[in-house]
């Protein structure tokens, strides 16, 4: 029997760097994982490789559609699709192993298999029980799925499926316009597939800005992806090669019949906390399938923490990283902070789209005074030298005080523009503060500050 200051069960992003975080504050520690690779669902078949699919897909829309008009002649690529996968499958091995490293380094325990805990302070891993003055659970999300349809990960498939089809399909039926979905979607669609997005709401990718959401689906249906929106599916009937998709129009009742080679079921995630025990130790959990914690990421039970896709919040693997690092400094007696009110979100289609706080449609529910700075990419000379003038930054300021209060960025590279927001806003900052910040010529960057100068007397380039 081993004796820890911590043990995390499950080393996905928040998992791993909450290990890392306790044995840099010298804690003796110890992280159990039951996959054969660390880095949970984000690095093995989540985040990772979907952006990998995405960078080399987006680079054969690049040779298809633009070398040409930069004089870069010559016979478009062929796609080599096994080829594809094992880049694919090598750089979900380089970020897995750099774990392992991580870990040796940092003198972090891999406790291998799956965990329970039969009662506070200890864990259980195979026929072995270890001592934990503290444990944080991290167990992560698992695909969800509707009612009365079959998962077999070739026909009808997560999105793990997604990321080892045998072969391209000619025809995909994505279920659920959010992320996972518009971004798998993106990448057979780039390959020749024709994708068709079949979505409950009204709109896609819900919750995000209306304008976002607008701009976002024009775009992505020149791109050649089809919707059909305000439908709800039935069922799924698959056989060994084909599905159909049976699903009602709410607007009328209608019901219609879509075929596909593959369906993808994009409809969210779920906590996954099977087999922890979590009931017979009388764990408080929400109606949702959560862990239920207090602000310092507690359980009921002391000395049980939890963290990241099974507590309440955005699935997202920067938030549970956050989460992974501030329960560690509550552990050894520090204050461990997070700020929700500034997690960015990202979908890592072409244009990319990223947002930061508040939306309009909130501001206005919760009563609050705003105004809007905005600023098209086609004012923006870098944008319109690499193909890539398409969408705006908004950028949504308090109207008495100036103070940011969040922004929503569809365009070229919104992934990391969206986090210059992120900084003013976590220190407070008005958008004439960036405004009045030089920003380089010529950079996509300069498009946030025009929209921060939109809020104020107007931009330069528009």
């Amino acid at each position: 029997m081993a004796q820890y200051d911590v043990i995390v069960i499950g080393s996905g992003p928040g998992g791993y760097v909450a290990a890392i975080r306790c044995a840099q504050l010298g804690l003796k520690t110890a992280c159990v994982e039951g996959r054969d690779t660390l880095g949970g669902t984000c690095l093995n078949v989540g985040c990772i490789p979907s952006k990998a699919l995405l960078h080399a897909s987006h680079q054969l829309h690049e040779a298809e559609h633009n070398f040409a008009k930069m004089g870069l002649k010559g016979k478009s690529p062929s796609v080599d699709w096994k080829q594809m996968l094992a880049y694919k499958d090598e750089v979900i091995a380089q970020n897995t192993k750099g774990i392992e490293f991580l870990f040796k380094k940092n003198k972090i325990d891999w406790l291998k298999g799956w965990g329970s805990i039969p009662e506070a302070g200890k864990v259980k891993v195979g026929d072995e029980i270890h001592d934990a003055k503290n444990i944080i659970i991290a167990s992560g999300s698992e695909a969800s799925a509707l009612p009365g349809i079959e998962i077999d990960e070739k026909v009808v498939v997560t999105s793990t499926g997604a990321l080892e089809l045998g072969k391209i399909p000619k025809k995909m039926i994505v279920i659920g316009a959010g992320v996972i979905g518009l971004e798998l979607g993106s990448v057979y669609a780039r390959l020749g597939t024709s994708v068709e997005v079949i979505e409950f709401l009204d709109a896609i990718t819900p919750g995000m800005d209306a304008e976002v959401q607008k701009t976002f689906q024009k775009l992505l249906q020149k791109q050649g992806i089809g919707f059909t929106l305000g439908a709800a599916v039935q069922k799924v009937d698959a056989s060994k090669t084909k599905a159909k998709v049976t699903y009602k129009l709410r607007k009328d009742d209608s019901e219609h019949v879509a075929d596909a080679d593959v369906v993808l079921v994009a409809t969210g995630r779920k906590p996954f906390t099977d087999g922890l025990g979590l009931s017979e130790l009388g764990i408080e959990m929400s109606d949702r399938g959560q862990i239920k914690t207090d602000g310092h990421w507690r359980t009921n039970i002391p000395g049980i923490y939890a963290i990241g896709d099974c507590i309440d919040g955005p699935m997202l693997a920067h938030k549970a990283e956050d989460e992974g690092m501030a329960a560690a400094e509550v552990i050894a007696g520090k204050h461990g902070h997070v700020n929700y009110g500034v997690i960015p979100g990202v979908i890592y289609t072409h244009p990319e789209v990223a947002n930061v706080g508040q939306t309009e449609q909130s501001l206005k529910d919760a009563g609050v005074d705003y105004k809007v700075g905005k600023f098209s990419f086609m004012g923006n000379g870098r944008a319109k030298a690499n193909f890539a003038a398409d969408g705006f930054v908004k950028i949504l300021a308090d109207k008495a005080s100036d103070r940011i209060l969040g922004a929503h960025i569809i365009g070229p590279m919104a992934g990391d523009l969206i986090h210059e927001i992120c900084v003013a806003m976590e220190f407070g900052a008005s958008a004439e503060d960036l405004a009045l910040t030089c920003h380089a010529h010529p950079t996509y960057s300069e498009a946030v500050r025009e929209a921060a100068l939109a809020c104020g007397d107007g931009p330069i380039h528009m």
